[in-house]
């Protein structure tokens, strides 16, 4: 049923698709999609505006306009949808390589959608949260950052961001991880990964020290 409400409005000109909103939003009513926020739909979005003070751009605005009523029974329904099967877990030791040097991979699968929040290689780990683009613009990620670490990977730009934190907060609760290591591109879009970390460490009750590494677009360390 359609009445006149509040509801949010995106203005895609202004949006640059860094996905910093979408955490932000409890009933997960936004969703970066062509490399926009977008709202997913009028039914899942209360109006309330929990995403104005996120967005850098000044993209997201409230107005009053004829829309789809509020349904939080549709929106909880969503969002305790059943995750993805999980794979199973490969051996504990090193994957070799058909190259010079052998990977540090330990684990599998590595997608923070795949992952099962309590596989044992999470547990007593130092977890490295990593943007899918990082392993190909850093030439010596394995050494350098994949050692002895447990491994998921994902983007912010253009994946379920509230689906990361949820899944992340979930993997702390389970889990004794010890350290996390965000490792991002400079990029706006992809700084958004740190935010949703330490989001899901907030959430998770736990507390657990969080280092960020960015990595320029020419391959360096910024930082």
């Amino acid at each position: 049923m359609k009445i006149v409400r509040k509801i949010v409005r995106i203005d895609e000109e202004k949006c640059n698709g860094c996905g910093l909103c979408i955490p932000s939003c409890p009933e997960g009513a936004l969703q970066i999609i062509d490399g926009k926020a977008r709202l997913v739909s009028e039914t899942y979005c209360d109006g309330l505006g929990a995403c104005l003070g996120e967005c850098p751009q000044g993209a997201i605005t409230i107005e009053e306009r004829v829309a789809e009523e509020f349904n939080e029974e549709t929106v909880k329904t969503r969002l305790e949808g059943k995750e993805e099967e999980p794979m199973k877990a490969a051996s504990s030791k090193p994957i070799p390589t058909l190259g010079s040097t052998s990977s540090m991979l330990t684990q599998w699968p590595i997608q923070l959608h795949l992952v099962n929040p309590k596989a044992p290689y999470f547990q007593d780990a130092n977890l490295l949260v990593v943007a899918d683009c990082v392993p190909f613009a850093y030439g010596n990620f394995h050494q350098d950052f994949l050692k002895e670490k447990a491994l998921v990977v994902g983007c912010p730009k253009l994946d379920d961001v509230k689906f990361y934190e949820e899944k992340l907060a979930e993997i702390f609760r389970q889990s004794k991880i010890k350290s996390i290591t965000v490792v991002n591109m400079e990029v706006p879009c992809c700084n958004g990964l740190n935010y949703i970390v330490k989001k899901a460490v907030e959430s998770s009750g736990k507390n657990i020290p969080v280092k960020q590494v960015i990595i320029g677009i020419k391959g360096e360390r910024k930082q």
